[in-house]
C-alpha cells in the first residue's frame, strides 16, 4: 500500500512539473495576480477575463522566472475568457484533452506567485452545454471538488497526464468550482485571436419571465414569455418601437419562453439582420421587425 501511495505521489508531482511549464502568472489587476495558460509558442496566453482590469501594461511571469509585458488581444466576458499577447516566443504550449468522466482525478494549477501551485480533486459532475448569466455558451458543464485558491482563476484544470481539460474560473458560478472545458476554449480563443471579440446580438431590453394569458398561451402553444421591463434609449428595441409592457413570445419564428431562449437566438450571425419579433401588446399578438445590434 505504501508503494502504491508513493508511486501515485511521485506521478502527481511529475504531472505538476510537466504541466506547470505552461502555467504563467498574470498581473493585470492590483494586489493579487492571477494565472494563465500558454496557448501557443508565439506568446498567446489564455486567462480569465475577470482578472484583467486593464488592456495594456500587463505583466506575465513565465515558468522560468522571466517577466515579460503583454497586452489584451481580445476578450469575451460572457464566457470569462481573454487572450493576451506576451512579448515572448519559444514558449511551451499546453496539450489539451476532452476525455474525462465523473470520478477522474484532476489537478487545478495556478501561478499567482513565482512558483506553480496545485490542488487535487475529482470530477464531481458533468452535464450538457449551458449558458452563463452574461449569455456565453459553454459546451459542457464541468464541476470539480478542487479548492480554488486565490489567484487560481485563469489557470488550467489538468488530468493525470498533464493535459488541459479546462480553464478554472471563480466568476461564472458562485460557490462551485467550475471549469470552462477545452472545447469552449478552442472555439473562443481562436475567434478572439482572429477577430478580437466574439460577436453577440443585442436588443437593448431588460426582461422577466411571465405567464401568458390563457388565450395567447393556447394560440402560441407556450405558457410563458418575456415581459419587457426596461428599454434602453436609442437601442435596437427602442428604434423598432418595442415598449415597456410588451411581452416577447418569439424571435425569427423561434419560441422565446425564458431569458436563455432569447440569448441563444441572439447569436453573432444575426447581428445587423432585421428579424421579426412576436410580442403580446394589449392582449393581442403582433409582430415588430427589429434590426439586431451588436453587444459591446
Amino acid at each position: 500500500m505504501a508503494n502504491v501511495l508513493a508511486n501515485l505521489s511521485e506521478a502527481l508531482a511529475k504531472t505538476v512539473e510537466t504541466a506547470g511549464a505552461a502555467v504563467v502568472r498574470v498581473e493585470g489587476r492590483r494586489r493579487l495576480p492571477a494565472s494563465g495558460i500558454v496557448w501557443s509558442a508565439d506568446g498567446a496566453i489564455v486567462t480569465a477575463s475577470h482578472v484583467l482590469r486593464q488592456d495594456e501594461g500587463i505583466t506575465i511571469g513565465l515558468a522560468n522566472g522571466q517577466s515579460v509585458k503583454a497586452s489584451v488581444a481580445g476578450r469575451d466576458p460572457s464566457t470569462d475568457l481573454a487572450v493576451l499577447r506576451a512579448e515572448a516566443s519559444g514558449l511551451a504550449p499546453a496539450g489539451r484533452s476532452d476525455q474525462l468522466q465523473v470520478g477522474h482525478l484532476v489537478l487545478a494549477l495556478g501561478r499567482p506567485g513565482r512558483t506553480v501551485q496545485a490542488t487535487l480533486g475529482i470530477v464531481s459532475a458533468l452535464g450538457e452545454s449551458w449558458r452563463t448569466s452574461a449569455g456565453g455558451q459553454i459546451d459542457r458543464y464541468l464541476q470539480t471538488d478542487v479548492v480554488m485558491y486565490p489567484g487560481f482563476s485563469g489557470g488550467p484544470l489538468v488530468d493525470v497526464a498533464g493535459q488541459v481539460l479546462g480553464l478554472n474560473s471563480s466568476a461564472l458560478v458562485q460557490g462551485v468550482s467550475v471549469s470552462i472545458p477545452a472545447a469552449t476554449l478552442e472555439k473562443v480563443v481562436e475567434t478572439l485571436l482572429a477577430h478580437g471579440r466574439v460577436r453577440r446580438g443585442y436588443l437593448g431590453v431588460s426582461t422577466q419571465t411571465v405567464r401568458l394569458p390563457a388565450a395567447v398561451a393556447q394560440a402560441t402553444n407556450q405558457e410563458t414569455g418575456l415581459l419587457i421591463v426596461n428599454v434602453e434609449p436609442d437601442s435596437p428595441a427602442d428604434k423598432s418601437g418595442l415598449v415597456l409592457g410588451d411581452t416577447i413570445t418569439a424571435l425569427d419564428g423561434a419560441a422565446v419562453r425564458h431569458h436563455d431562449d432569447l440569448l441563444a437566438l441572439l447569436a453573432g450571425d444575426r447581428v445587423g439582420a432585421k428579424v421579426p419579433v412576436q410580442i403580446v401588446r394589449g392582449g393581442q399578438t403582433q409582430t415588430v421587425n427589429v434590426t439586431v445590434g451588436e453587444r459591446k
